[in-house]
Protein backbone atom coordinates (compact mmCIF):
# COMPACT_ATOMS: atom_id res chain seq x y z
CA UNK A 1 0.00 0.00 0.00
CA UNK A 2 1.36 3.41 -1.01
CA UNK A 3 2.35 5.60 1.93
CA UNK A 4 0.79 9.03 2.35
CA UNK A 5 3.34 11.63 1.24
CA UNK A 6 3.66 14.63 3.56
CA UNK A 7 5.83 17.65 2.82
CA UNK A 8 6.56 20.15 5.59
CA UNK A 9 7.64 23.66 4.62
CA UNK A 10 9.45 25.87 7.12
CA UNK A 11 12.59 25.75 9.19
CA UNK A 12 13.94 26.00 12.71
CA UNK A 13 12.51 24.35 15.81
CA UNK A 14 8.95 24.39 14.47
CA UNK A 15 9.77 22.02 11.62
CA UNK A 16 11.97 19.98 13.96
CA UNK A 17 9.01 19.49 16.31
CA UNK A 18 6.58 18.47 13.55
CA UNK A 19 9.05 15.97 12.04
CA UNK A 20 9.90 14.50 15.44
CA UNK A 21 6.29 13.47 15.94
CA UNK A 22 5.37 12.50 12.39
CA UNK A 23 8.36 10.19 11.82
CA UNK A 24 6.72 7.67 14.18
CA UNK A 25 3.87 7.15 11.72
CA UNK A 26 3.92 5.09 8.48
CA UNK A 27 4.15 8.11 6.18
CA UNK A 28 6.57 9.35 3.51
CA UNK A 29 8.15 12.55 4.89
CA UNK A 30 9.83 15.48 3.14
CA UNK A 31 11.09 18.66 4.79
CA UNK A 32 11.63 21.74 2.62
CA UNK A 33 13.77 24.19 4.59
CA UNK A 34 14.76 27.83 4.27
CA UNK A 35 18.35 28.65 3.27
CA UNK A 36 18.31 32.31 4.35
CA UNK A 37 19.56 32.00 7.94
CA UNK A 38 22.43 34.47 8.45
CA UNK A 39 22.64 34.71 12.24
CA UNK A 40 24.34 32.70 14.97
CA UNK A 41 26.38 29.64 14.00
CA UNK A 42 24.89 29.47 10.49
CA UNK A 43 25.73 33.09 9.80
CA UNK A 44 29.34 32.67 10.88
CA UNK A 45 29.85 29.54 8.79
CA UNK A 46 28.11 31.14 5.83
CA UNK A 47 30.36 34.22 6.02
CA UNK A 48 33.64 32.50 6.88
CA UNK A 49 33.42 29.36 4.74
CA UNK A 50 31.09 30.46 1.95
CA UNK A 51 28.73 27.55 2.63
CA UNK A 52 24.95 27.46 2.76
CA UNK A 53 23.50 27.91 6.27
CA UNK A 54 23.39 24.48 7.93
CA UNK A 55 21.27 24.96 11.09
CA UNK A 56 17.80 24.31 9.68
CA UNK A 57 19.07 21.32 7.70
CA UNK A 58 20.79 19.90 10.76
CA UNK A 59 17.70 20.20 12.92
CA UNK A 60 15.56 18.40 10.34
CA UNK A 61 18.12 15.60 9.92
CA UNK A 62 18.30 15.06 13.68
CA UNK A 63 14.50 15.09 13.95
CA UNK A 64 14.20 12.40 11.27
CA UNK A 65 17.06 10.29 12.63
CA UNK A 66 16.44 6.72 13.74
CA UNK A 67 19.97 6.41 15.17
CA UNK A 68 20.96 6.23 18.83
CA UNK A 69 20.21 9.06 21.22
CA UNK A 70 23.95 9.57 21.71
CA UNK A 71 24.54 10.16 18.00
CA UNK A 72 21.58 12.55 17.74
CA UNK A 73 22.79 14.48 20.76
CA UNK A 74 26.27 14.65 19.25
CA UNK A 75 24.98 16.45 16.16
CA UNK A 76 23.08 18.91 18.38
CA UNK A 77 26.00 19.46 20.76
CA UNK A 78 26.78 23.17 21.06
CA UNK A 79 30.24 24.39 22.07
CA UNK A 80 30.12 26.79 25.03
CA UNK A 81 33.68 28.11 25.01
CA UNK A 82 36.77 28.65 22.88
CA UNK A 83 36.93 29.47 19.20
CA UNK A 84 33.97 27.19 18.45
CA UNK A 85 31.64 28.85 20.96
CA UNK A 86 28.08 29.06 19.65
CA UNK A 87 28.62 26.46 16.93
CA UNK A 88 27.06 23.01 17.00
CA UNK A 89 29.03 19.93 16.04
CA UNK A 90 26.40 19.11 13.42
CA UNK A 91 26.68 22.53 11.76
CA UNK A 92 30.46 22.22 11.49
CA UNK A 93 30.23 18.63 10.26
CA UNK A 94 27.63 19.52 7.62
CA UNK A 95 29.59 22.56 6.41
CA UNK A 96 32.80 20.52 6.26
CA UNK A 97 31.06 17.87 4.18
CA UNK A 98 29.67 20.53 1.85
CA UNK A 99 33.18 21.88 1.27
CA UNK A 100 34.59 18.37 0.85
CA UNK A 101 31.91 16.98 -1.49
CA UNK A 102 31.27 20.23 -3.35
CA UNK A 103 27.53 20.33 -2.65
CA UNK A 104 25.11 20.59 0.24
CA UNK A 105 22.93 17.96 -1.46
CA UNK A 106 25.72 15.37 -1.25
CA UNK A 107 26.49 16.43 2.32
CA UNK A 108 22.87 15.87 3.35
CA UNK A 109 22.92 12.44 1.70
CA UNK A 110 26.04 11.41 3.63
CA UNK A 111 24.75 12.62 7.02
CA UNK A 112 21.35 11.13 6.26
CA UNK A 113 22.99 7.72 6.00
CA UNK A 114 25.07 8.24 9.14
CA UNK A 115 22.01 9.20 11.18
CA UNK A 116 19.68 6.75 9.39
CA UNK A 117 16.98 9.29 8.66
CA UNK A 118 13.40 8.53 7.73
CA UNK A 119 12.49 10.88 4.89
CA UNK A 120 14.18 13.62 2.89
CA UNK A 121 15.57 17.01 3.86
CA UNK A 122 15.38 19.40 0.91
CA UNK A 123 16.90 22.91 0.80
CA UNK A 124 14.43 25.25 -0.89
CA UNK A 125 17.32 26.57 -3.01
CA UNK A 126 21.03 25.93 -3.52
CA UNK A 127 21.72 29.59 -4.27
CA UNK A 128 23.06 32.08 -1.74
CA UNK A 129 20.42 34.73 -1.15
CA UNK A 130 19.58 37.28 1.55
CA UNK A 131 16.16 37.79 3.08
CA UNK A 132 14.93 41.41 3.01
CA UNK A 133 11.74 43.12 4.15
CA UNK A 134 10.13 46.45 3.41
CA UNK A 135 8.17 48.08 6.24
CA UNK A 136 4.93 50.01 5.77
CA UNK A 137 6.85 53.28 6.33
CA UNK A 138 9.13 52.48 3.37
CA UNK A 139 12.17 51.45 5.43
CA UNK A 140 14.03 48.34 4.26
CA UNK A 141 15.84 45.77 6.38
CA UNK A 142 18.38 43.35 4.94
CA UNK A 143 19.34 40.10 6.61
CA UNK A 144 17.31 37.61 8.62
CA UNK A 145 19.19 38.33 11.86
CA UNK A 146 18.26 42.03 11.55
CA UNK A 147 14.62 41.19 10.80
CA UNK A 148 14.50 38.88 13.82
CA UNK A 149 14.49 41.47 16.61
CA UNK A 150 15.60 39.37 19.56
CA UNK A 151 16.99 42.04 21.87
CA UNK A 152 15.79 45.42 20.61
CA UNK A 153 13.12 47.28 22.61
CA UNK A 154 12.39 49.61 19.70
CA UNK A 155 8.87 49.19 18.37
CA UNK A 156 8.97 48.50 14.66
CA UNK A 157 6.18 49.28 12.23
CA UNK A 158 4.51 46.42 10.40
CA UNK A 159 6.25 44.49 7.64
CA UNK A 160 4.76 45.26 4.23
CA UNK A 161 6.50 42.61 2.14
CA UNK A 162 9.40 40.19 2.09
CA UNK A 163 11.75 39.47 -0.82
CA UNK A 164 15.13 37.91 -1.63
CA UNK A 165 18.33 39.45 -3.02
CA UNK A 166 19.59 38.20 -5.34
CA UNK A 167 16.62 36.23 -6.58
CA UNK A 168 17.52 32.53 -6.26
CA UNK A 169 16.54 29.56 -8.38
CA UNK A 170 14.29 27.00 -6.71
CA UNK A 171 15.59 23.54 -5.95
CA UNK A 172 13.95 21.18 -8.46
CA UNK A 173 13.66 18.55 -5.71
CA UNK A 174 11.54 20.97 -3.68
CA UNK A 175 9.21 21.62 -6.63
CA UNK A 176 8.86 17.87 -7.21
CA UNK A 177 8.13 17.16 -3.54
CA UNK A 178 5.39 19.80 -3.50
CA UNK A 179 3.90 18.60 -6.78
CA UNK A 180 3.72 14.94 -5.73
CA UNK A 181 2.60 15.37 -2.10
CA UNK A 182 -0.72 14.26 -0.68
CA UNK A 183 -0.52 16.78 2.16
CA UNK A 184 1.53 19.95 2.57
CA UNK A 185 2.10 21.33 6.06
CA UNK A 186 3.21 24.93 6.45
CA UNK A 187 4.65 25.73 9.86
CA UNK A 188 4.88 25.97 12.74
CA UNK A 189 7.65 28.56 12.63
CA UNK A 190 8.36 32.29 12.71
CA UNK A 191 6.27 33.76 9.92
CA UNK A 192 8.86 36.06 8.34
CA UNK A 193 12.09 34.19 9.09
CA UNK A 194 11.13 30.51 8.80
CA UNK A 195 8.05 30.23 6.57
CA UNK A 196 7.86 33.15 4.16
CA UNK A 197 11.57 32.87 3.10
CA UNK A 198 10.58 29.60 1.41
CA UNK A 199 7.52 31.13 -0.24
CA UNK A 200 9.38 34.04 -1.88
CA UNK A 201 11.74 31.68 -3.70
CA UNK A 202 10.50 31.83 -7.33
CA UNK A 203 8.04 29.08 -8.35
CA UNK A 204 7.61 27.70 -4.82
CA UNK A 205 4.32 29.47 -4.05
CA UNK A 206 2.99 28.65 -7.50
CA UNK A 207 3.88 24.99 -7.00
CA UNK A 208 2.00 24.99 -3.69
CA UNK A 209 -1.09 26.60 -5.25
CA UNK A 210 -1.07 24.18 -8.19
CA UNK A 211 -0.39 21.06 -6.13
CA UNK A 212 -3.36 18.74 -5.63
CA UNK A 213 -2.16 18.18 -2.06
CA UNK A 214 -4.37 19.30 0.80
CA UNK A 215 -2.68 22.20 2.61
CA UNK A 216 -2.49 22.55 6.37
CA UNK A 217 -1.21 25.59 8.27
CA UNK A 218 -0.01 25.14 11.86
CA UNK A 219 -0.54 28.42 13.70
CA UNK A 220 2.25 29.70 15.94
CA UNK A 221 1.77 29.60 19.71
CA UNK A 222 3.11 33.11 20.36
CA UNK A 223 3.58 36.36 18.48
CA UNK A 224 7.13 37.30 17.46
CA UNK A 225 8.27 40.82 18.33
CA UNK A 226 9.24 42.83 15.27
CA UNK A 227 7.74 40.26 12.90
CA UNK A 228 4.21 39.68 14.11
CA UNK A 229 3.85 42.13 16.99
CA UNK A 230 0.26 42.00 18.31
CA UNK A 231 -0.79 39.73 15.43
CA UNK A 232 -3.95 37.70 15.82
CA UNK A 233 -4.45 34.35 14.11
CA UNK A 234 -6.35 36.13 11.35
CA UNK A 235 -3.41 38.50 10.78
CA UNK A 236 -1.12 35.48 10.29
CA UNK A 237 -3.46 34.03 7.67
CA UNK A 238 -3.83 37.35 5.85
CA UNK A 239 -0.05 37.82 5.61
CA UNK A 240 0.50 34.22 4.55
CA UNK A 241 -2.15 34.62 1.84
CA UNK A 242 -0.15 37.46 0.25
CA UNK A 243 2.48 34.93 -0.74
CA UNK A 244 0.55 31.74 -1.52
CA UNK A 245 -2.83 33.18 -2.49
CA UNK A 246 -6.18 33.27 -0.75
CA UNK A 247 -7.87 29.97 0.02
CA UNK A 248 -4.75 27.95 -0.81
CA UNK A 249 -4.79 26.72 2.78
CA UNK A 250 -7.72 24.45 3.63
CA UNK A 251 -7.01 23.49 7.24
CA UNK A 252 -5.67 25.49 10.18
CA UNK A 253 -4.43 23.88 13.40
CA UNK A 254 -4.43 26.23 16.38
CA UNK A 255 -3.57 25.74 20.03
CA UNK A 256 -6.22 26.25 22.74
CA UNK A 257 -4.10 25.80 25.87
CA UNK A 258 -3.15 28.97 27.78
CA UNK A 259 0.54 28.90 28.79
CA UNK A 260 1.48 29.14 32.47
CA UNK A 261 1.85 32.51 34.24
CA UNK A 262 5.61 31.90 34.47
CA UNK A 263 5.77 31.41 30.72
CA UNK A 264 3.60 34.44 29.95
CA UNK A 265 5.76 36.64 32.18
CA UNK A 266 8.91 35.48 30.36
CA UNK A 267 7.41 36.40 26.99
CA UNK A 268 6.01 39.65 28.38
CA UNK A 269 9.61 40.91 28.78
CA UNK A 270 9.94 40.62 25.00
CA UNK A 271 6.48 42.08 24.26
CA UNK A 272 5.18 38.75 22.95
CA UNK A 273 1.77 37.24 23.70
CA UNK A 274 -0.20 34.10 22.81
CA UNK A 275 -1.70 34.31 19.31
CA UNK A 276 -5.37 35.29 19.78
CA UNK A 277 -7.79 32.93 18.05
CA UNK A 278 -10.19 35.08 16.05
CA UNK A 279 -10.58 32.57 13.22
CA UNK A 280 -14.37 32.50 13.58
CA UNK A 281 -14.26 35.57 11.34
CA UNK A 282 -12.66 33.45 8.63
CA UNK A 283 -14.83 31.69 6.07
CA UNK A 284 -13.88 28.77 3.83
CA UNK A 285 -11.35 27.13 6.14
CA UNK A 286 -11.60 24.15 8.46
CA UNK A 287 -10.27 25.08 11.89
CA UNK A 288 -8.92 22.35 14.18
CA UNK A 289 -8.55 23.50 17.78
CA UNK A 290 -6.65 21.46 20.37
CA UNK A 291 -4.17 21.59 23.24
CA UNK A 292 -0.91 21.47 21.29
CA UNK A 293 1.57 22.84 23.85
CA UNK A 294 4.47 20.85 25.25
CA UNK A 295 4.21 21.17 29.04
CA UNK A 296 7.98 21.23 29.63
CA UNK A 297 9.71 24.61 29.34
CA UNK A 298 12.79 24.61 27.10
CA UNK A 299 16.02 25.63 28.85
CA UNK A 300 18.59 27.74 27.03
CA UNK A 301 21.59 25.70 25.90
CA UNK A 302 24.93 26.92 27.21
CA UNK A 303 26.91 28.61 24.42
CA UNK A 304 23.81 29.53 22.40
CA UNK A 305 23.89 33.28 21.80
CA UNK A 306 20.41 33.49 20.27
CA UNK A 307 17.14 33.97 22.14
CA UNK A 308 14.81 31.04 21.54
CA UNK A 309 11.26 30.22 22.55
CA UNK A 310 10.79 28.49 25.88
CA UNK A 311 7.54 26.76 24.89
CA UNK A 312 6.93 24.76 21.73
CA UNK A 313 4.37 22.54 20.12
CA UNK A 314 4.26 19.06 21.58
CA UNK A 315 5.49 16.62 18.88
CA UNK A 316 3.07 13.89 19.99
CA UNK A 317 -0.01 16.11 20.26
CA UNK A 318 0.70 17.92 16.99
CA UNK A 319 1.45 14.80 14.95
CA UNK A 320 -1.60 13.01 16.36
CA UNK A 321 -3.91 15.83 15.22
CA UNK A 322 -2.27 15.95 11.80
CA UNK A 323 -2.63 12.18 11.32
CA UNK A 324 -6.26 12.30 12.49
CA UNK A 325 -6.93 15.00 9.91
CA UNK A 326 -5.17 13.00 7.19
CA UNK A 327 -7.06 9.79 8.02
CA UNK A 328 -10.36 11.67 7.86
CA UNK A 329 -9.53 13.21 4.47
CA UNK A 330 -8.19 10.16 2.62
Amino acid sequence: MKKIKITIIGGGTGTFTALLGLKKYPVDLNAIVTMMDDGGSSGKLRDELGVLPPSDIRQCIVALSKSSRLLRDLFNYRYSSGGLQGHTFGNIFLSTLEKNTGSIKKAISVIGKILNIKGNVIPVTFDKSTLCVELINGAKIKGEHHIDMTDSIERRVKIKKAYLLPKPKPNDDAIYAIKTSDFIIIGPGDLYTSIIPNLVVPKISMAIRNSKAKKIYVMNLMTKYGQTTDYTALDHIQDLSKYIGKKTISYILINTKIPSIKTLNWYKKYKEIPVVDNLNQLKGYQIIRANLIKDVLIDKVKGDDLRRSIIRHDPEKLSKKIIELINNKK
